[in-house]
């Protein structure tokens, strides 16, 4: 009678598992990619593909790079924002770099955010002929930041220092600063901790509003963010429109075209889908470069 039952309990459970594999498992997903495919919902299911010249190049829904091999910027393309997501834009991998505003110095292994962001800043005021300087970043695009070393006061300051780091600049090279506070200002030797010191971000002549936006220098959240902000796209227009051989105007134009503004009218940011502007440009302006 154990027997029986034993075997019946099993029998039951095993028809169980053969029906509950078929509906979650075939009928489910099929049902599932059959609504997918009704008109109006297709092209988000499949990923908002982008074609050209019956090619997929893209998603509307995440960005890429328009760079060569070596990783320099193609001057016939608008050129998207920063991303941390694997190599770059890895659905893969999408994240952030979780690096925040603290993050100033520099280590043997990786740059600083504030680095990065500074020499972001100064290649992108370079390619596009504007000015390149922000905030606490010295000219040639480290972070402006001093290790000031000496007995601290109350407050933690340091009012005496008796040596003074430039630390994102390693030596040989000559440092941002001659003097500060009355003393001469060191380069970085490699592999020294200059933790000892009170850090301090020089802010610098730089403008309070760079002419390089935020978006052009940071990555996003998800790193795989398809649009720039308008600003950033505004500082791209001489560029290609130089190398396409046509008018500012007119590249001008393209954008307008493929700004989106706020939705809902309040949310968010005004935006530029890259891939859709450049494919846009190449299907009326093809660079003969």
């Amino acid at each position: 009678m154990r027997y029986s039952t034993w075997i019946r309990q099993h029998l039951a459970a095993l028809r169980a598992l053969l029906v509950l594999t078929a509906i979650t498992g075939i009928v489910y997903p099929l049902a599932v990619f059959a609504v997918a495919q009704l008109p109006g919902l297709r092209e988000k299911a499949d990923g908002s593909l982008l074609d050209a010249n019956a090619t997929t190049v893209g998603s509307s829904l995440i960005g890429q790079s328009f760079t060569d091999a070596d990783g320099a910027a193609l001057v016939q393309y608008f050129q998207s924002r920063p991303s941390a997501a694997g190599d770059g834009y890895d659905p893969l991998s999408t994240a952030a770099s979780n690096l925040g505003p603290e993050d100033i110095v520099d280590t043997e292994s990786r740059e600083s955010l504030l680095t990065q962001v500074c020499a972001r800043s100064k290649e992108v005021g370079d390619r596009e002929g504007v000015d390149g300087s922000r905030p606490f970043c010295t000219k040639e695009g480290v972070g402006a930041v001093l290790s000031v070393i000496g007995p601290r006061d109350a407050g933690g300051d340091v009012s005496r220092p008796v040596q003074v780091v430039s630390v994102n600049e390693a030596c040989p090279a000559k440092p941002f600063l001659d003097a500060y506070r009355g003393v001469r200002v060191e380069c970085a030797e490699p592999g020294q901790d200059y933790s000892v010191g009170r850090i301090v971000p020089i802010h610098g002549d730089a403008p309070v509003g760079p002419a390089v936006p935020a978006d052009a220098v940071t990555a996003s959240g998800s790193g795989l963010d398809p649009h720039i902000s308008p600003e950033y796209a505004a500082i791209q227009v001489a560029r290609v429109a130089k190398a396409r051989g046509v008018s500012e105007e007119q590249v001008r134009d393209v954008v307008d075209e493929h700004t989106s503004g706020r939705a809902l009218q309040f949310l968010g940011e005004p935006r530029v889908d890259v891939l859709q502007l450049n494919l846009e440009l190449d299907h009326r302006y093809p660079y003969r470069g």
